[in-house]
Parts: C-alpha cells; structure tokens; sequence
C-alpha cells in the first residue's frame, strides 16, 4: 500500500506539472510562469494530502539518513516514484501529443535533433547558465524543501503541512524556474526524461546539458536534500 501511494502522488504531480509546461509551451507562453509554479504547488498539495508519501528520491534519501527511515524500504519508494513519474509524462504525451508535435512543426523543430530540447523540455528539464550554478540553484532550492518539510512535522495539521510544502515548491520554481526549470526532485526529472528519449527525442534529453541531466538534476537534488535534512535535524528538531 505504501508503494502504491509513492506512485498514485509522484503520477498526479507528474502528471499535472509536466501536463501544464505543455499547455504553457504549446499556446506560446500565455499560461506564465507564475501560473505553472502554481500549477506545481497545487500538484504537490493535493499530492500530500492524498498519499502522505515521500515522492521525492531526495526526500526519501534524507529521511533514511536523518530520520530513521529504514534504509531496506529506500530502491522499492524510489523505484514506485520512478514509476509512478514515467506513467504521468506517458499519459501526459497521450493527451497532447499531437499539440506538441503540431508545436514542433510550427517552430521547425526537428525532435531528435540538436535543438529538439525546445520540446523535451515538457518532460525532462535544461539550464542555459554554467553547470556549476545550475547545481548549486538545484542543490540550495532543495535543501530549503527539505527543512520546510521537516518544520512540517511539527504542525498539527496535515493539510496545513502540505500547504506549506506546496506554496514552498511554488515559490521556488517561480525563482528559480528561469535559471534552471525547478527540479528538486530526481524522480520529477529523471523518469520523464527517459521516456522523452524513447518518445522520438533519442539521444538530445542526455546530450544537450552534457552530464547535467544527473549531476544538476539527479545528484544535486540529493545533495541539497541531506543538507537540508541535516539542518531540519539540528536546527528544528530539538
């Protein structure tokens, strides 16, 4: 059951996010970014009031090295959220696939050539700063997630929790969104990623940022989650 609800919440916010970078890029910028952060962070709520699971790599990760999550339970909840984030981009290109490639057509973008990341980037996420800011904005941004998750523990209330959660995901992609799409979550990334390659984009989802595609959005996530989980602990927890 608990597997189940890592994948059911990483769906939905999959699902819902990558659906509304879709809708924003197809209609040319008329949704914002201000509108899909929002869309991210009511995602995210109904997420966590749903599931109440980690659905985040970077959370679960964390979580097993400062809370005492057990460390066995770690590859099945990052496995499910892998999953669940594969179907959500799957369903995502069911739905607008023909929107997207209309797009492409349009704008003379040839998928799975250099450059086709101008579409990808419904699925998977791409930073046009130096490498090593791109990870340092992914490594922060996610370190301020995880001590406002772990703040979370001391509410009474679930919902206000997840409030709390998800305006802090909002917040963040709108700052951050312009400098490196808002990831935070390797799952997020990671899982859509693959399937864009498999969807026509081949080999430009792990080309186009070099080693980016692990070391911004899958390594530095779980660097900024334990240090953010080191302050929850040290800093709240008492």
């Amino acid at each position: 059951m608990k597997l189940l609800r890592e994948f059911a919440g990483t769906f939905l916010i999959v699902f819902v996010g990558c659906a509304a970078v879709a809708t924003d890029i197809v209609s040319g910028d008329q949704l914002g970014l201000p509108a899909v952060a929002a869309t991210w962070g009511l995602a995210v709520i109904a997420a966590v009031i749903l599931t109440g699971g980690h659905l985040n790599p970077a959370v679960t990760i964390s979580l097993a090295v400062w809370r005492g999550f057990p460390k066995r339970h770690i590859a099945p909840y990052i496995a499910a959220q892998m999953v669940g984030a594969f179907v959500g981009a799957a369903l995502v290109y069911l739905l607008m696939g023909g929107a997207i490639a209309d797009h492409e057509r349009q704008h003379a973008i040839a998928r799975g050539q250099p450059g086709s990341e101008a579409s990808a980037k419904v699925f998977g996420e791409y930073f046009t700063v130096p490498a090593t800011t791109a990870f340092g904005v992914e490594a922060v941004a996610t370190g301020v997630l995880l001590v406002v998750i772990g703040a979370t523990g001391r509410l009474r209330s679930r919902y206000l929790g997840a409030a709390c959660i998800g305006l802090t995901v909002a917040a963040l992609i709108y700052l951050v969104g312009p400098v490196t799409m808002a990831c935070f979550n390797p799952a997020r990334d990671l899982a859509p990623r693959v399937f864009s390659a498999l969807a026509g984009w081949g080999t430009v989802p792990f080309h186009a940022n070099g080693t980016g595609w692990f070391t911004v959005y899958v390594f530095a996530p779980i660097v900024g989650g334990l240090a953010g989980g080191a302050v929850s602990v040290v800093v709240l927890r008492p």
